[in-house]
């Protein structure tokens, strides 16, 4: 049993912990940067990624962040095309994007459907379409946004845990079977998927978090899933602050992140990824930092474990 707070963290909590949101300009992207993934095929390439500004995702989930950079209210039809045009004009030349939208791809409150079509034309040079869905808006629209793209779709889906105490907690509004039937739809649909896996979610240790970000990854190839990328879990939305002042939550190290690397690479059952946002908040060493940062990196893209890093950390 996981010890609980005497409170309730349910989503009214979650919103009372919150601060301001950050301003942002509707006509364009909060965020756009070129990174560098291996693909499906085994090659290291270059994706444009776009984080498009939008309102927020109508699921509140207790260690989500993205809120932050949200619109008040939905974005008008014909915004998001044009956000998407501006930025591709900034950035350089790329075979894969990636449209991330602090929310649902498929959420029609969000990007209208009737943008759909002007979408896809913007992006026909493009050999993969990745974008981001909550397991249950997986349906009749994804199969349309697919049919409409020349390149290959792929979809990420947050699983976070699969630990049964945790999960719920998350205030997600998805159990492990909805996960579980969103991949099973896309890949008899021929369309890629990626799973999203906490590193030690609140309320578990750093032994607990580990085990279950193993278990978690266990889960998701056994759905089906073609990648996983695994998440430390960070403070900064308001919600997760207070359960780490309250003793219900501790950032995770970067060392436990090698570790679950190592675990999904090992399986050779699909690519796995360690986040590497944001994390030189994930470890009080300078001595070895950069070193394991540059390990991750460096599995991330080869998929093959390198040597451990040796420190007095440890």
């Amino acid at each position: 049993m996981i010890k609980l707070p005497p409170y309730d963290i349910g989503e009214q909590w979650i919103l009372s912990q919150r601060g301001d949101k950050n301003p942002v300009d509707s006509t364009k992207p909060y965020l756009y940067f070129q990174e560098e993934e291996i693909t499906s095929s085994g090659k290291v390439e270059v994706i444009n990624t776009i984080f498009l500004t939008n309102s927020e995702c109508p699921f509140k989930c207790l260690m989500c962040d993205l809120w932050k950079n949200t619109t008040n209210k939905p974005v008008e039809k014909g915004v998001i095309p044009k956000q998407i045009a501006w930025a591709i004009s900034q950035l350089g030349v790329a075979k894969h994007i990636k449209l991330y939208n602090s929310g649902n791809f498929f959420d029609r409150k969000a990007i209208p459907i009737e943008d759909y079509e002007e979408i896809a034309l913007l992006l026909n040079e493009y050999e993969n379409v990745i974008i981001e869905s909550h397991p249950k808006l997986i349906g009749d629209t994804c199969l349309y946004f697919n049919k409409l793209i020349k390149g290959k779709l792929q979809v990420a889906i947050g699983l976070e845990t699969t630990h049964p105490e945790v999960l719920p907690l998350l205030n997600k509004k998805a159990n492990l079977n909805d996960f579980h039937k969103a991949i099973q739809f896309l890949n008899q649909n021929s369309i890629e998927s990626r799973a999203f896996i906490l590193l030690r979610p609140p309320f578990l240790s750093e032994k607990e978090g580990l085990e279950w970000a193993k278990k978690s990854i266990d889960f998701a190839f056994k759905s089906g899933v073609n990648y996983c990328a695994i998440i430390p879990t960070r403070s900064g939305n308001g919600a997760i602050e207070q359960l780490q002042k309250d003793g219900y939550f501790t950032l995770p190290n970067i060392a436990s992140l090698e570790k679950a690397l190592e675990y999904g690479i090992n399986l050779n059952k699909g690519i796995v990824l360690g986040d590497l946002w944001d994390i030189h908040k994930f470890s009080n060493c300078n001595k070895c930092l950069d070193f394991r940062i540059c390990r991750i990196s460096k599995m991330n893209l080869t998929q093959q474990i390198n040597s451990e890093i040796k420190c007095d950390c440890d």
